[in-house]
């Protein structure tokens, strides 16, 4: 099994005590809308998408982000490939992290890539400066000050291409070596472990092209709430991991419509962005 679905699920806990929620700060002057902010424990961790959807598509790690989420309880059951995305009552367990609402259960056969901002492969300072251009105030590309995995990608139209990725809650040099090495050597072996994420997906287009190649950029974000070890491991090794990502499909930058084409794009070829010449 590569790819399944389930229905959307009710899932979660009253948000004053979810570990995990989404937040949208409210602006000292004027009093509109501020940052989309991702917050865990009290703290938020990372900064979203601006909520006009046509800024650039954003993860950024803050300083108060240095918590993961792992829950010990399902160690052993996901130490293997799960048959459905709700094995063992695993979706109310991780559940039980997150805000109540509407989630979209995806297990995912995944093959990550790490990438370092401004590397080789950075999607923050390649396609999208491509659409974007460079930041007008800083005259640098956005920068998600953390290591990240990319996944997958393909065309969803001629005009919009979607771009998945997985980001660690910590970087990748916390992470216990001892453990790092144990899922390679079981990845060896022919072993598939699960990691679960809670994911949104923004959708977000320019309204003034600065960039040579104007499209919509799908980005679907999965914020690891385990498998830390499992991801670099996989990374190292060139493995596939399974991932179980719960979609929040009241807290992204996405239309009920784009949410139900996903099923299809995700089961399409990966395809790089065709790159128009500028």
């Amino acid at each position: 099994m590569a790819i399944e679905f389930g229905e959307p699920r009710r899932l979660g806990v009253p948000s004053s005590d979810a570990r995990l929620r989404f937040e949208v700060e409210t602006q000292e002057v004027g009093g509109g809308p501020g940052r989309r902010l991702l917050v865990v424990d009290g703290d938020p961790a990372f900064e979203l998408s601006f909520w006009c959807g046509s800024c650039p598509l954003l993860f950024r790690r803050l300083e108060t982000a240095r918590e993961k989420l792992s829950l010990e309880s399902t160690r052993e059951l996901l130490t293997g490939t799960l048959a459905d995305p709700d094995e063992g009552g695993v979706l109310d367990t991780f559940g039980a992290l997150l805000p109540e609402g509407e989630y979209l259960p995806m297990l995912l056969r995944v093959e990550p890539r790490l990438v370092v901002p401004g590397k080789d492969g950075d999607y923050f300072s390649g396609e999208q400066v491509d659409t974007w251009g460079l930041n007008q105030f800083w005259g640098l590309p956005e920068y998600p000050h953390t290591p990240y995995y990319r996944t997958f990608e393909t065309e969803v139209d001629a005009g919009a291409h979607l771009y998945e990725f997985v980001v660690p809650m910590v970087p990748p040099t916390w992470n216990e070596r001892g453990r790092v090495e144990e899922y390679a050597e079981l990845m060896g072996r022919g072993t598939v472990p699960t990691a679960v994420a809670v994911s949104t997906l923004d959708v977000c287009e320019p309204a003034v092209g600065f960039g040579h190649d104007h499209y919509r950029h799908w980005g679907l974000t999965h914020f690891l709430l385990d498998g830390h070890h499992k991801l670099e491991a996989a990374a190292t090794t060139d493995r596939p991991v399974q991932l179980l990502s719960l979609l929040a499909l009241g807290e992204g930058l996405a239309r009920p419509e784009d949410h139900a084409l996903l099923p299809a794009l995700r089961t399409r070829p990966r395809s790089d962005r065709a790159t128009m010449t500028a």
